[in-house]
């Protein structure tokens, strides 16, 4: 023990408390927390260690660097960039709400007399006058006073909440739910397809303001609903409501309406006649069942569903009601002026917007034409109806600027109101090939380019001739006047099917036309008014038109209210084209599909057209004088009994070009020659060596050609030949 003290170095004291707990503790220097102030060595000058024997060397395993404290400067730029974000969002909103004011006291500082409110004015009297200053029709308020609420029966103003403005009781005048719902379905839909005001707007707008579509006009629209919400109870507004709004047909307020379409008061309307009522509100031209009862019984079920929603009615209600849908009562009588009579009042709106007081519009028809229009419609429908198996007809007669003389929607006014001139869209069948030949004509091609009439085969699709003729080599003239089909859908293909719709909405189709190979055939669905109006520039030397009917709208005071402007003419036919296509088209009314189309001393040209199946039979026929389209067919479109547009439809035209012609100074076509001059198809036929064909089918021998011999080839021109090919391919009869 004395070795051991002596090697110790002397003897230790014992120690207690904290100093004794801490007396044993030594720091490392990897203990120690690095200092973000010490000086960084550059990672060139660090050198690893290496020791001499890696079995000397413990393995250590990595330690993760601890996050480095944010700077402080750091966070003082964060609170200075938050602060001024927040203050510049307060500007910016201050201003925005001072705007917002502005804009609203404009609005307001523009609005018209609230005071007319308190006495409301009656619908104007609207008089439709001829070229001639003649009366042709008069439009105005429909017999029925005010009704009171409490008089109708309980679904009818439901049904206008139902369709119109489910919240109507919740609301303040505006509703920001259903803004902001008609917002999202229009995003959706990529369209205006859902409208968000509600019935007071409705209602404000109606009673002071006009249907112009603007930020400005809907903003006064909002105020003023707020002053009706203010000033009139819900049950005063509905009441104003359903006695001022619009319903078409001249019928303002529901007791007018029902008066019009049912023939009886408001008060006695059944669930379904209510539910077709405020299914008109939306588009009351468009939908009016005396002119529209397919599309006005749509609406109705769409009225009746939304009526079952709301608990308005019960779902056995409203199926009951969509089984048995409503009919309007047929009007007494009246001529066919009114077509035109309901056509102007449907261009109204955008002429003048809402008519305040009583006009007089003076439009470009023709009493006589009209008259002598009429006739060779009925006429002709009366003799051969039955026999065909046609039930209906429509007639455009127009300048070669576009003024409208004569216009037939349909066969009788009294028993249909749907405009065929203007609304329908049928099939044109060879109608349209005038637009593939002048496609062709301005790719460098003219009249006497021959090309090959013979089988077709595009992928399986075999386009064939009427009569399953080929006559080998033929001018574009000799195809366009015999209609043959193979050669149209060659020429098509050649040009291509989209230049081919590019020049049919060029010169003034506006309907969708569906660029493939049967466009040729004029498989594409148009109106009667834009294709006569896509023919007048042959008629004219080549310029653009847009059909019209309405020259001048005054008050009955003579102030004046609209004036046509004329149009700056627009060439979208070069005058040396449009001599071609003229020489081509006189070809088929001098030996071609339209031989019965004659003129006496009028040089005229023009193009026959069936559709598939028959279904529709057209001529649009033109001098330098009138361009005239005529049509036949049934509204079902059901096949007819080979109605083609060589028969009855040119045998209208002649009655009603004859008769429009006399007295009239002759005038020949633009750079036309004269009949007699272009030769025949019988002297070009002579010299064409047909192939060997199959026999005609027997379906059809009753109205084709008998077979052409080895002596002479040249077929006459049947008169279903230009529908015959759309007829084989969708579904026609071998």
């Amino acid at each position: 023990m004395a070795r051991g003290r002596k090697q110790g170095g002397g003897r230790k004291e014992p120690r207690f408390g904290l100093a004794a707990a801490m007396a044993d503790l030594r720091l490392d220097p990897k203990d120690r927390i690095p200092s973000d102030n010490a000086p960084k060595k550059s990672a060139a000058k660090k050198k690893p260690v290496e020791p001499d024997d890696e079995d000397d060397v413990p393995a250590r395993a990595p330690k993760a660097t601890p996050p480095k404290p944010k700077p402080a400067r750091a966070k003082s730029r964060w609170g200075m960039s938050v602060g001024r974000m927040f203050y510049w969002a307060l500007v910016c909103g201050l201003w925005g709400v001072i705007a917002l004011v502005g804009v609203v006291i404009w609005a307001g500082a523009h609005l018209p007399p609230i005071q007319s409110l308190e006495i409301p004015k009656r619908p104007p009297t609207i008089e439709i006058v001829g070229y001639d200053g003649s009366m042709l029709a008069q439009r105005g308020e429909m017999a029925g006073a005010n009704v009171a609420l409490k008089d109708l029966p309980p679904y009818l103003p439901k049904a206008f909440i139902a369709i119109e403005d489910r919240r109507f009781y919740q609301h303040f005048g505006i509703d920001p739910i259903g803004i902001a719902r008609a917002v999202v379905a229009n995003v959706l839909h990529r369209g205006v397809s859902q409208g968000g005001s509600t019935l007071t707007q409705q209602l404000a707008k109606n009673l002071f303001l006009t249907q112009e579509r603007t930020l400005a006009r809907k903003l006064q629209e909002a105020e003023l609903a707020l002053w009706l919400e203010r000033k009139y109870s819900k049950r005063e507004i509905l009441e104003l409501y359903l006695n001022r709004v619009y319903f078409g047909s001249g019928a303002y307020g529901v007791e007018a309406a029902a008066q019009r379409y049912f023939g009886k008061s408001a008060r006695q309307v059944t669930i379904g006649e209510a539910a077709m009522l405020a299914g008109l509100v939306k588009s009351p031209s468009r939908l009016a069942p005396n002119r529209n009862p397919e599309g006005a019984a749509k609406r109705a079920q769409t009225v009746l569903a939304a009526m079952a929603d709301a608990k308005f009615i019960t779902d056995a209600q409203a199926q009951a009601q969509i089984a048995h849908p409503s009919v309007a009562v047929k009007p007494a009588g009246a001529g066919t002026i009114n077509y035109v009579a309901d056509w102007i009042g449907e261009v109204l709106d955008d002429l003048v917007g809402q008519v305040e007081e009583s006009i007089v519009v003076e439009t470009t028809i023709d009493p006589k034409l009209q008259s002598v229009a009429e006739a060779a419609i009925i006429d002709e429908l009366a003799a051969k109806s039955v026999k065909f198996n046609v039930s209906q007809g429509a007639l455009v007669a127009m300048t070669p600027d576009g003024a409208v003389r004569a216009m037939v929607g349909g066969r009788n006014y009294a028993d249909s109101q749907f405009n065929r001139a203007v609304t329908a869209k049928r099939q044109p069948g060879s109608a349209f090939k005038p637009f593939v030949y002048l496609t062709a004509i301005e790719q460098g091609l003219t009249p006497d380019t021959v090309r090959q009439d013979a089988p077709l085969d595009l992928k399986g699709w075999k386009p064939e001739n009427y009569t399953r003729e080929y006559f080998g080599p033929v001018t574009l003239t000799q195809a366009l006047a015999m209609s043959l089909n193979t050669v149209a859908v060659r020429v098509g293909l050649e040009v291509g099917p989209k230049n081919v719709v590019r020049t049919a909405h060029r010169l003034g189709i506006a309907s969708r036309l569906d660029p493939n190979p049967s466009i040729a055939l004029g498989t594409s669905e148009v109106s009667m008014i834009e294709l006569v109006g896509a023919y007048a520039p042959f008629s004219n030397g080549g310029l653009a038109v847009s059909p019209h009917v309405v020259t001048r709208i005054r008050t009955l005071d003579g102030k004046l209210l609209y004036m046509r402007q004329t149009e700056q003419p627009v060439q979208v036919i070069e005058p040396r084209n449009a001599a071609m296509m003229n020489q081509m088209m006189q070809e088929t009314l001098i030996s071609g599909t339209a031989k019965k189309a004659e003129i006496p001393g009028w040089t005229a040209a023009g193009k026959t057209g069936t559709s598939q199946d028959f279904r529709d039979a057209w001529f649009i026929g033109y001098t330098a004088h009138l361009v005239t389209g005529v049509w036949l067919g049934n509204d079902d479109n059901s096949p007819t009994k080979k109605a083609t547009g060589g028969g009855l439809p040119v045998e209208v035209w002649t009655r009603f070009m004859r008769s429009a012609h006399q007295g009239v100074p002759v005038a020949a076509l633009p750079n036309a020659q004269s009949p007699g001059v272009v030769p025949t198809l019988a002297q070009i036929a002579s010299q064409i060596t047909a192939p060997t064909a199959p026999a005609p089918n027997a379906a059809y021998s009753a109205r084709s050609a008998p077979p052409p011999s080895r002596n002479n080839v040249r077929p006459e021109p049947a008169a279903g030949l230009d529908g015959w090919l759309v007829d084989r391919l969708f579904g026609g009869r071998r």
